[in-house]
């Protein structure tokens, strides 16, 4: 938790539950921060009866007896295996528009309700916690008609229009970021949190040219290591600009020609708003944090009627 917070001017609690980590905020009436805290409890090590204990265990200091709480949550935590399943709206839908799903709870200074995620038939695709970043986004940007991008383990590509989510695309980019760097040959080469700019934005401009050329693109980086030195921010930035530059090939659609706007953590946000820039893309940046609290805010006024 981030300082001490009068649980008085607590009005509600914001949680953004994903497969690895568990987030809450302490929300006043006016929609600031109170409070924040995390844990490693994400939906992935859980069972079904072991939500409740590790949000307890989480904002057990933010609650007080004889006064329930809303709590409003989005992410994995309504998946199949999650707390409970908040069923998938269909595209096109409005990204704020999902009747979040109450959950039974023990403790009865909770009022747990649950945001639904959002599906495609064709091509099958989905997405849980995303559309309340999209919402938020919308709810600042009102009005706003074209492409987000929200980079992450599985990044999404999402067209809206007139207020709603038209279509979707997930690209598995983290995910395989991860897994190269940590599984294959190249957890020789990627071996450091340095960066190096040159690197990336050459290797993303090669990717995007010739996409075909990327699983030999990426051996080309242990040999180059091995052959001429190549260190390890140079292995490691190079490896993020192919595989981000592939990506940017395939969702191609997406931004040409479109207002984008990318949803993430900083440092992620920037690597793709820099390789967006190198396309001649200028892409605003709005930060997840920013975007999850005004997106579950946006059910705030729904889930109180019912609580």
């Amino acid at each position: 938790m981030s300082g001490s917070v009068r649980n008085s001017a607590i009005s509600w609690i914001a949680v953004d539950w994903g497969t690895t980590h568990l987030r809450a905020w302490a929300m006043d009436a006016a929609g600031e921060v109170l409070a924040e805290a995390s844990s490693a409890d994400g939906m992935g090590a859980l069972t079904r009866d072991g939500f409740e204990p590790a949000l307890v265990r989480l904002i057990d200091g933010w609650l007080s007896d004889g006064v329930r709480l809303p709590v409003i949550a989005c992410g994995m935590v309504g998946s199949r295996q999650g707390w409970v399943e908040a069923p998938y709206r269909a595209v096109p839908c409005r990204a704020e528009a999902g009747a979040p799903v109450t959950v039974e709870t023990r403790d009865s200074r909770l009022s747990v309700h649950v945001i639904p995620g959002v599906m495609q038939p064709e091509p099958p695709d989905v997405m849980r916690g995303e559309e309340t970043q999209i919402a938020g986004f919308l709810a600042a940007n009102e009005g706003w008609d074209g492409v987000v991008c929200l980079p992450g383990t599985h990044t999404k590509w999402a067209h809206l229009s007139a207020g709603e989510i038209v279509s979707f695309q997930t690209f598995m980019t983290g995910d395989l970021f991860a897994a190269i760097a940590g599984h294959t040959v190249l957890r020789h080469s990627v071996t450091t949190d340095s960066w190096d700019t040159e690197a990336f934005e050459e290797a993303v401009a090669d990717a995007i040219s010739r996409p075909e050329k990327l699983a030999a693109r990426l051996f080309g980086l242990r040999a180059a290591g091995l052959l001429h030195g190549r260190d390890g921010a140079s292995a490691t930035a190079a490896l993020s600009g192919y595989l981000i530059g592939a990506e940017l090939a395939a969702a191609r659609p997406y931004w040409l020609g479109q207002q984008v706007a990318v949803i993430g953590a900083s440092k992620v946000a920037a690597h793709y708003a820099a390789a967006l820039a190198n396309q001649g893309v200028s892409a605003n940046i709005l930060s997840a944090q920013e975007a999850v609290l005004r997106g579950l805010a946006a059910h705030l006024d729904q889930v109180k009627a019912t609580t």
